[in-house]
């Protein structure tokens, strides 16, 4: 036990010792000065937005034809792996788990009420709570979650899962695999440890702040089910369970935990959205969802390139919050790459990008038309005052209120909140296992991160997220998170080129195939 225990000290001290640090004073900070620190960071990203909106627009879209022609050309075929040895995991499986760490609670919650956000500031000059804005957001809420939201998530997965199952290089970490690019004394040096610092710093902020905004997708549906005030006590224990739940997942890994989490998930997403048409208004649901499509479809390259320099319609919801949510999306791709590149052994380029672009898509797209649906008919209709509620507080108080109006609402509530509790599990437990990964001196080819290290990351990441919940503090750390999506994209950039280079200098494409592919 005591040689186990020992482990957890096998860290990479050079660039957790700064993490941890940089952290902790940013906190304190944040604790100390809560409304400046709010007003500092939104002046310096709404400048940014400003200046380099199109660029957050034009990047987004570029990497996903960057993801496409990655997979369809030679390098697509190459093996993350042994040619000769099958995937580690049938295509389900791999598909859920990337699935569950890629969507997470936040599809639930945006999924039911992003519309309504736009619909009250809705864009191209569309009159507020018009029918016209609530079909325009329900397609935008589908956007969100689309191909570029998703090829932002992969596109670091290929060069990592290279070093990794490919040249078995002991370290997972991003100045690994740049080595290529900037040789080694960079990688081995201040280069190396700036690249690595600036990963973990941006992450661990991010798993604090998915676990802080997924809280109250919990709380206020576990308050309208026991009729109860949402407290910050009843946030502490709901966040205590979530800790103690994904904190042993991540203790037994991979096979035992994420995989089996996120199967389960799978399959009570697709019971609970059968209920919800059955019991609820499912031709509406079903039909809302047909014109959303079609509205997407129109509106893609409307929704993808949209800036409206010229001020046509005076501003509206969506020019700044598409640039947050690429910019907040980029802030993970590194940690999604990272996790990607771990569960890809046997799987070709061309698989682990395809599978990443479409399967989280067409989920998002299905969970969005279904509670997306269920929210628009619900305030079409009367029953829920959806747009009021919006206007007076979060969003996601109008959650619990628009399932408790169907019937059976404890059921509904009960199973609604479950699935995206065992959502947000799965995705801090990948989280986790990535930091531990990526902070562990220990040949990552050959072993998984130690057990007790994986322990210590989940408690780093309760404590900063009650102590910012406690304080307020998760608005300045949602935008810093944003913020720190611009070098990260910088980054993203390296690592698709560093993928080919590495795989022209190995002749990749030519000896590690399948045999049926040569």
């Amino acid at each position: 036990m005591k040689k186990n225990k020992s482990k957890l000290w096998l860290i990479e001290k050079r660039i957790v010792i700064p993490s941890i640090v940089i952290i902790a004073i940013v906190s304190i900070l944040f604790a100390m000065y809560t409304n400046e620190s709010i007003e500092l960071l939104d002046l310096i990203f709404n400048t940014l937005v400003n200046l380099f909106a199109w660029g957050y627009l034009w990047y987004a879209l570029l990497i996903v034809g960057a993801g496409l022609l990655l997979a369809y050309s030679k390098y697509g075929k190459v093996v993350l792996g042994n040619p000769t040895e099958k995937p580690r995991y049938t295509l389900f499986e791999y598909a859920s788990i990337l699935v569950a760490m890629g969507v997470g609670a936040t599809l639930m919650r945006t999924g039911m009420v992003q519309w309504s956000e736009v619909a009250i500031d809705p864009p191209f000059g569309l009159e507020p709570e018009s029918m016209d804005s609530l079909l325009t957001g329900n397609a935008y809420s589908m956007f969100l979650w689309s191909f570029q939201t998703f090829a932002v998530f992969v596109m670091a997965a290929p060069a990592m899962g290279y070093i990794l199952h490919v040249r078995k290089k002991s370290k997972m970490r991003i100045s690994e695999a740049c080595r290529v690019l900037f040789g080694d004394k960079f990688t081995n040096g201040l280069g190396g440890i700036v690249l690595d610092t600036l990963f973990l710093v941006s992450i661990l902020a991010g798993a604090a702040v998915t676990l802080g905004l997924g809280t109250p997708i919990v709380t206020e549906n576990l308050a309208e089910l026991f009729n109860m005030d949402v407290t910050f006590l009843l946030t502490m224990i709901v966040t205590l369970v979530w800790v103690l739940v994904f904190s042993f997942s991540a203790y037994v890994g991979i096979d035992k935990g994420i995989k089996r989490l996120s199967t389960l998930n799978m399959y009570l997403a697709g019971i609970f959205a059968l209920f919800i048409l059955i019991v609820g208004p499912g031709v509406f649901i079903l039909s809302f969802f047909t014109d959303s499509v079609r509205q997407l479809f129109s509106s893609y390259i409307d929704f993808s390139l949209y800036t409206n320099a010229l001020g046509t319609d005076g501003g509206s919801h969506i020019e700044s919050h598409t640039i947050f949510w690429f910019a907040y999306n980029a802030t993970w791709a590194m940690l999604h790459g990272v996790f990607a590149a771990v569960v890809s052994k046997g799987r070709t380029i061309k698989e682990m990008i395809l599978t990443y672009l479409f399967a989280p898509t067409l989920l998002s797209w299905f969970a969005t038309g279904i509670l997306g649906g269920l929210g628009v008919e619900r305030f079409v209709n009367g029953d829920v005052p959806v747009l009021d509620l919006v206007r007076d507080g979060e969003p996601v108080s109008a959650v619990p209120q628009i399932l408790a109006s169907l019937p059976f609402p404890a059921i509904i509530i009960g199973v609604f909140t479950l699935i995206a509790m065992i959502f947000l599990v799965t995705t801090l437990d990948s989280t986790t296992y990535t930091i531990a990964t990526y902070m562990s001196k220990q040949d990552m080819s050959k072993h998984a991160p130690s057990k007790y290290l994986r322990i210590f990351v989940a408690l780093v990441i309760t404590v900063l997220a009650l102590t910012l919940m406690n304080i307020g503090g998760l608005a300045p750390l949602e935008v810093l998170s944003g913020l720190m999506g611009i070098p990260i994209i910088v980054i993203q950039v390296f690592m698709v080129i560093a993928a080919k280079k590495m795989m022209d200098e190995d002749k990749a494409w030519l000896h590690n195939v399948r045999k049926e592919e040569k």
